[in-house]
């Protein structure tokens, strides 16, 4: 006999930043496992091509532009979101940016943190905001999973912006899982190591960073975008649902060797 509780069947999911790396990975498998979604991004043509493979594999999804750092774009998206498939169950804010330079800290603009902490910890906030206030409407509980960093846990040289953002990320996911649990919502956060992403296409061509951390890496691989579509239908799934206020490391070992 099949085990169902991974059926998604029914239930409605919006990835942020889901037209490629990590959110498209979420975004495929939820969708194999049938769920509709809807995936937001900022680049028409990634967003297309996001989306015609999408279709691929569950015809309902859908890609909208989205910049997650404007408040009332988000709040348009997901109007969008609820009149097209008519509720919200999942809400991946997986949108964001790394540190733009490589300037030394004390050398920052207000500029160079705020364009960080405008996408990265202001559009999460403004994404979950309109997606809990769906999800309390509706009644039925619902998922948030966010993904932060291994930057919120370890020293970044440069990357304090970006640190600030995802480690404000872990807090604000143990802050909603405790007072969204009355309301059957988790809330979960991702902590990914190395990942073969846009990203991080820079850094991995950079044969010095490549021989400096591939040998921490326990499983001699990078992460690719299909090594998180599991934990996405797990925790977005009724298999998971006494399962919150989790920082799940999926790094290939990354973290602890």
């Amino acid at each position: 006999m099949a085990y169902d509780a991974f059926d998604l069947g029914g239930k409605v999911a919006v990835v942020t930043g889901g037209n490629g790396g990590i959110g498209l990975g979420f975004a495929k498998a939820v969708a194999a496992a049938g769920a509709d979604v809807s995936i937001w991004g900022t680049n028409p043509e990634k967003n297309a091509a996001a989306e015609k493979d999408l279709k691929e594999i569950n015809p309902s999804a859908s890609a909208t532009i989205c910049d997650v750092s404007n408040e009332s774009a988000v709040e348009e998206a997901m109007a969008g979101v609820i009149e097209r498939y008519g509720r919200v169950d999942a809400c991946f804010p997986n949108a964001g940016i790394g540190t733009q330079n490589q300037k030394p800290f004390f050398e920052h603009s207000n500029e160079d943190w705020f364009s960080v902490i405008d996408v990265n910890l202001h559009g999460v906030f403004y994404t979950l905001r309109a997606a809990t206030r769906q999800m309390v409407e509706q009644g039925e509980g619902g998922t948030l999973v966010l993904t932060a960093s291994g930057t919120a846990i370890q020293g970044a040289a440069k990357g304090q912006a970006y640190a600030a953002t995802k480690g404000g990320m872990i807090a604000m996911t143990l802050a909603l899982s405790v007072e969204m649990a009355r309301y059957k919502i988790t809330a979960n956060a991702i902590i990914p190591g190395w990942v073969d992403t846009a990203m991080t296409e820079r850094l991995f061509s950079w044969d010095k960073f490549v021989g400096a951390v591939m040998p921490r890496i326990p499983m001699r691989r990078w992460g690719t975008p299909d090594d998180f579509g599991a934990i996405a239908v797990y925790l977005m799934s009724d298999a998971s649902r006494w399962h919150t206020g989790d920082v799940i490391k999926i790094d290939g070992g990354f973290s602890i060797f």
